[in-house]
């Protein structure tokens, strides 16, 4: 197993449970470099002393806080622990509610909880408690120099950490449910009535293996073309614009979710993909 990112315990009650924190997920994103245009050599990062100019090695490197312009406090990686050494430590929880109480938008990172050496009965304990009532456990800590908001939850055997945004870090709904109100009041029954059919004829199972990052592939592909080309160091052109959406016109919407409907096999599958025959009509 790597090596973990954090090591502490979890306490509720007079419970503590000594855990350690494990990463769940990995960056999908696309490993480039940055290139120098005029030869394609790598650009590398360099962090710059302000007041010299000149180049700091990681070594020489500390955090601050700027408490007035240009005065610095120094902080170590003691001084974090030390502002509260319990908070550094401890899973906290204050309390436990239901999974589907908490608002999509709160949710950030997975990570694992392994159970430290000697708490693995304590450990299991929490997980099947929380697997009996189905609910998580919503709890802070502090890592790296910041306190988590966090659901501890029981997922398969073991227990899953997910770090959550404090309600200050989510920004009010107020634009986008005023432009949505203004075009939901437009619906009527018998559309309502085929968009909740279509989405119960497209509703299955969550298999999370069948989505799969088909860009990444795109761009691999485009990538072993230019080198078979031997265009290595040939920046291609703005790409063929697609036709652009008709912005005068708008779809016959009980058209387009009768077609969707017919276009749905019996087994809930797509059908063979055919021209969409969504009637326009002009804006008055």
């Amino acid at each position: 197993m790597p090596r973990s990112l954090w090591r502490g315990a979890i306490s509720f009650g007079l419970i503590y449970v000594p855990v350690e924190l494990h990463t769940a997920s990995k960056d999908g994103a696309f490993n480039l470099h940055l290139l120098d245009s005029r030869d394609f050599a790598p650009v590398g990062y360099q962090r710059i002393n302000k007041s010299s100019g000149k180049a700091v090695d990681w070594q020489h490197i500390v955090k601050g806080y700027e408490y007035k312009k240009g005065e610095y406090v120094a902080l170590s990686d003691a001084d974090f622990k030390h502002a509260n050494v319990k908070a550094t430590e401890t899973i906290q929880i204050d309390t436990f509610t239901k999974a589907a109480d908490i608002p999509l938008a709160y949710f950030e990172t997975p990570y694992y909880l392994a159970p430290a050496k000697g708490g693995q009965k304590v450990y299991a304990l929490l997980r099947e408690a929380l697997r009996a009532t189905q609910k998580v456990a919503v709890a802070t800590f502090v890592m790296r120099g910041r306190q988590h908001l966090c659901a501890v939850a029981a997922v398969d055997e073991v227990l899953m950490l997910l770090t959550l945004r404090f309600a200050n870090e989510i920004l009010p709904s107020a634009t986008a449910a005023a432009k949505s109100t203004a075009k939901s009041e437009r619906l009527t029954p018998a559309e309502l009535s085929m968009a909740k059919k279509l989405v119960e004829e497209m509703s299955g199972p969550w298999r999370p293996g069948a989505f799969k990052d088909t860009y990444r592939a795109d761009l691999m592909r485009r990538i072993q073309e230019k080198i078979r080309k031997k265009q290595v160091h040939s920046l291609a052109e703005d790409a063929e614009q697609a036709p652009e959406r008709p912005k005068a016109q708008v779809i016959d919407l009980m058209e387009a979710l009768k077609n969707s409907l017919k276009r749905r096999a019996p087994n809930g599958n797509p059908a063979a993909p055919r021209k969409s025959v969504a009637k326009t009509r002009r804006r008055a």
